[in-house]
Formats: structure tokens, sequence, C-alpha cells
């Protein structure tokens, strides 16, 4: 478990959210069954970039990933960056 706050990240059919005051930064991803989510896309708007927001993000959906027994699928290359900078997440991928 990181100190990331899941609590913050908020799951919907199709992405990962997370609300920084007007700004929303986000990951889409597709459910490829047999419990794998493939993460396409990850976003951050412009006001939000450089500060940590994004690596937020992919750790905190990464969390949620783990607790759902999930595994991922990191179609996105920051997604992939963000992991292999934190490999106790190398085992979510499939």
């Amino acid at each position: 478990m990181t100190d990331t706050d899941t609590a913050a990240i908020i799951r919907t059919p199709s992405r990962f959210e997370l609300a920084v005051g007007d700004h929303v930064a986000f990951i889409n991803y597709t459910a490829e069954g047999a419990g794998v989510l493939a993460f396409t896309h990850t976003e951050v708007p412009r006001a939000l970039r450089e500060g940590g927001i994004g690596t937020r993000l992919v750790l905190g959906a990464l969390d949620q990933v783990r607790a759902a027994g999930l595994k991922v699928r990191p179609l996105c290359g920051f997604v992939r960056h963000v992991i292999a900078r934190h490999p106790d997440y190398a085992d979510l991928v499939a």
C-alpha cells in the first residue's frame, strides 16, 4: 500500500478519475475479461502537470486494482513508466 489516498480516486465504468480543484486527471481503461483492465490512456490537465498528480493517480488506481483482485495491462506509456519506477506493483501486470 502506498501513501496515496485511494478514496479520492473515483472508478467509473471506463476510467479512474482524480479531481483537484476545478481539474480532473484520468486514466481510461477497458475491461479485457478474466479480471484484467487495460489502461489505455492517462491525461493530466496542463495546470496539474509536474506536481506528481499523474503518479498519484496511477498508484491509487493500481491500489484499487490490487484491492479488487484484478490485474492490469499497461498499454499507456505513462502507466508503464510509473510501474517501472515502483516495482512493488509489477505483480499486477497481466
